[in-house]
């Protein structure tokens, strides 16, 4: 009986740890603090990019910018979720790829970038999205390594495969 308790209650205290409830709810959310004169910056350098491609994006509130090329069918992510995903990353600036996959990866979305928790449960399994990223919902000031360069804002090509 003991035993049983102390499982129960481990359960549910890694549920509370993760922002998971146990009906498959979320009280996750992205972290939207930015600094606004740096997403400001982002967001025109995203606009004035997406006008000289002809490039006709939604706009979330948040200040991302996004074409949906399929919605999906399936079941749509929470970010409490793992996604199953394959995708490419570029650098705005220069079209350089410095990240990508044309196999499956999954990961937990709350452990991924902001872009991503915001983009990614717009659409429903086996939908794709290009996200135009701020860097401040990527990498911001601090940058990754080599491959992506403090401030850079970002663009994403995702085909989300799975919900977990």
């Amino acid at each position: 009986m003991k035993s049983t308790f102390v499982f129960a209650a481990g359960i549910l205290f890694t549920l509370f740890l993760s922002g998971c409830l146990p009906d498959n709810s979320c009280d996750v959310k992205p972290n939207l603090n930015v600094d606004e004169a740096q997403l400001q910056a982002d967001i025109d350098a995203i606009e004035s990019y997406l006008s000289e491609n002809n490039i006709d994006a939604e706009v979330d509130p948040s200040g991302i910018r996004y074409v949906i090329h399929n919605p999906g069918d399936g079941k749509s992510p929470s970010l409490c979720k793992t996604v199953a995903v394959t995708y490419e990353g570029r650098l705005m600036s220069n079209g350089n790829v410095f990240d990508g996959t044309d196999s499956s990866v999954a990961f937990g979305l709350n452990r991924l970038i902001t872009g991503w928790q915001v983009g990614i449960p717009l659409l429903e399994e086996g939908g794709s999205i290009t996200l135009y990223i701020p860097s401040v919902y990527g990498y911001g000031s601090r940058g990754s390594g080599n491959a992506i360069p403090p401030n850079a804002n970002l663009i994403f090509d995702i085909e989300l495969k799975t919900v977990l």
